[in-house]
C-alpha cells in the first residue's frame, strides 16, 4: 500500500475511533505551551550558568577575565529575578525545565579547564565557551521576546528585552577582550612552537 494511502488510512481510522470515544484526543500544544516551556528552560540554563561562572573565574588567568566572569554572575542573578517575574505574570511557579543544550556547552567548559590548564591558551577557551553560552541565551531569549510580543505579554516583553540586552553587552565584551589580549597570548604560544 503507498505511503499515503496508509496514512489516509490511519487517519480515517483515528478519526472514526475519536468520534466514537475510543481514543483520547491529545491536547494540542499552542504557543503558550512553548513560550513557558522555553521559559522553563532559560530559566534552568541561567541557573547551571550562575553556578558555573565562579569555577570560570577561578580558572581564567587575566584579571580582567576574572571580574569579567564574576560581574556577568551578578548580571545573571538579576536575569534569574526578572525571569521569576515573568512566571508571576503568568501566574506559574518559576520552575526550571532540564535544558541539555546548556549542559552540554558547559561541560566544554569544564572540558577547556581541564585540558587547557595552566596554558597560554586558557582564556580564550574559557572566552569561547562563554561566547558559546551567550549565543545560546540571546537565542532564546531572541525567541521568547517574539512570541510574548506574539502573546500581547507586554510586561514580560520588557524583562526578556533587559536580559537580551544585558546577554548582547556581555557577548561584546567577550570579544573585545579575546581579540585585546586572550587571542593574542594563545598564539604566543604556537608560535613560540
Amino acid at each position: 500500500m503507498p505511503f499515503g494511502a496508509a496514512k489516509s488510512q490511519a487517519g480515517a481510522i483515528a478519526a472514526a475511533e475519536a468520534s466514537s470515544g475510543g481514543l483520547t484526543m491529545a491536547k494540542t500544544k499552542t504557543l503558550d505551551d512553548l513560550f513557558l516551556d522555553t521559559l522553563k528552560d532559560i530559566y534552568f540554563a541561567e541557573k547551571q550558568i550562575l553556578k558555573a561562572l565562579p569555577k570560570m573565574a577561578r580558572a581564567a588567568q587575566s584579571e580582567e577575565g576574572k571580574s569579567g566572569f564574576l560581574h556577568h554572575r551578578d548580571e545573571t542573578q538579576g536575569q534569574i529575578e526578572r525571569l521569576e517575574q515573568v512566571f508571576e505574570f503568568l501566574g506559574k511557579p518559576a520552575r526550571g525545565k532540564t535544558c541539555e543544550a546548556i549542559q552540554g556547552i558547559i561541560a566544554e567548559g569544564e572540558e577547556i579547564i581541564e585540558e587547557y590548564n595552566g596554558s597560554d591558551a586558557l582564556d580564550a577557551g574559557l572566552i569561547s565557551s562563554a561566547q558559546a553560552v551567550e549565543h545560546y541565551e540571546i537565542a532564546r531569549y531572541g525567541t521568547l521576546i517574539a512570541w510574548a510580543n506574539q502573546l500581547g505579554l507586554k510586561d514580560a516583553v520588557a524583562l526578556l528585552e533587559a536580559n537580551l540586552a544585558e546577554e548582547v553587552a556581555t557577548d561584546e565584551k567577550l570579544t573585545a577582550l579575546a581579540g585585546s589580549q586572550a587571542n593574542v597570548k594563545a598564539m604566543g604560544t604556537a608560535s613560540a612552537k
